[in-house]
């Protein structure tokens, strides 16, 4: 009898945080607007986001939420994770130490959860199918 040949995947740990938009910090309230993602083993750094402006405007209670800032902020995060020069000097970094800075707790408009960790064999599709899942359920 002859041996089954099988297919060995080659798993990653990677890590992601996901991107919250809190229009009133007083209240500590949020709508999932994104995920940053790093793999390490293949030094994948990258964000995806999506903003859904009618429940963000919802939640804030008035319609007084600056979307252009909040659209800002993050394109700004999505190019921090692309290595975009015009990011500023924090695309210097290495992609981990950026990983970390993008990660960090603060008492801002934009802010992330606790980082989680997984383990996957494309990144990239991780980067998609959480983004499905956490910001855009449905969607």
């Amino acid at each position: 009898m002859a041996e089954a040949e099988l297919d060995v995947v080659e798993l990653d740990v990677f890590e992601y945080a996901v991107v919250r938009v809190v229009p009133r910090v007083d209240r500590g309230e949020f709508l999932n607007a994104g995920i940053v993602l790093w793999c390490r083993a293949r030094e994948h750094l990258a964000a995806r986001t999506h903003l859904d402006e009618q429940r963000l405007h919802a939640l804030a209670g008035s319609p007084d939420v600056d979307l252009p800032a909040v659209r800002r902020h993050l394109a700004a995060l999505e190019a921090v994770c692309a290595g975009d020069p015009r990011a500023g000097a924090a695309t210097t970094e290495a992609k981990g130490a950026r990983f970390r800075w993008l990660v960090a707790p603060r008492s801002a408009v934009l802010q992330t959860s606790p980082v989680h960790c997984g383990l996957t064999a494309d990144p990239a599709a991780e980067l998609d199918r959480l983004l499905t899942r956490l910001v855009r359920p449905g969607g």
